[in-house]
């Protein structure tokens, strides 16, 4: 891959010392990735493949274009570093995805997997009891986004204020008739949780 996309590599790797890109500047271009990998892809003049992934040389050139210059180097250490793991290679390293959260039409190739007995769902305070009589949309997302441990959906639920945890009776949804999948970072997800199978932690 690196032979191939040379032109976008610039100084900023040690190998002796791994990346070294400032942390403002990840931020910033896992952002803008999410947006452009996540929700339009067309404003970049960019198509989504199966599974949701994109050449690398094409992402890469597509951002210089939009006069946001990415280097190779920042696109590796972006995937390598972020902490909720958004983005990954392909086998071959020349292919870039976001693991989930689309918005935009796209076959992500997942395959259904049997889920852990109980997973998690963060939100703030001021939702909870909406959601408890409610459930659980998917919204403009292909799929309701879930966590396998308390503390992943109580940071999810901080993003919205104070955070509550529900529990959400996975193997029960299962048995009713639902299908889960994992995308590769972990995160897991169904159609919708309907409120009967919803309730919220006790801490």
């Amino acid at each position: 891959m690196v032979s191939l996309l040379s032109r976008f590599v610039f100084p900023g790797f040690n190998s002796g010392k791994g990346f070294m890109t400032d942390e403002k500047r990840l931020v910033k271009i896992s952002k803008f990735l999410s947006k452009y990998l996540r929700h339009e892809p067309e404003a970049l003049e960019l198509e989504l493949a199966a599974g949701g992934w994109v050449e690398v040389g094409q992402l890469l050139a597509a951002c210089a274009a939009r006069k946001f210059p990415i280097t190779l180097v920042e696109l590796q250490e972006v995937v390598a570093t972020n902490n909720k793991k958004r983005f990954s290679f392909d086998d071959a390293g020349t292919r870039i995805r976001a693991n989930q959260g689309h918005s935009v039409e796209v076959d992500l190739q997942l395959e259904p997997v049997q889920p852990l007995d109980c997973l998690y769902h963060g939100t703030g305070h001021n939702s909870v009891e909406k959601i408890l009589q409610q459930g659980i949309f998917k919204m403009s997302r292909h799929h309701v986004h879930l966590s396998a441990t308390v503390e992943t959906a109580r940071a999810v639920g901080a993003r919205h204020g104070k955070p509550v945890v529900l529990v959400v009776d996975a193997v029960a949804m299962q048995r009713d008739g639902f299908t889960f999948y994992c995308s590769a970072n972990g995160v897991w997800l169904v159609d919708e949780v309907p409120p009967v199978y919803l309730k919220r932690l006790s801490e």
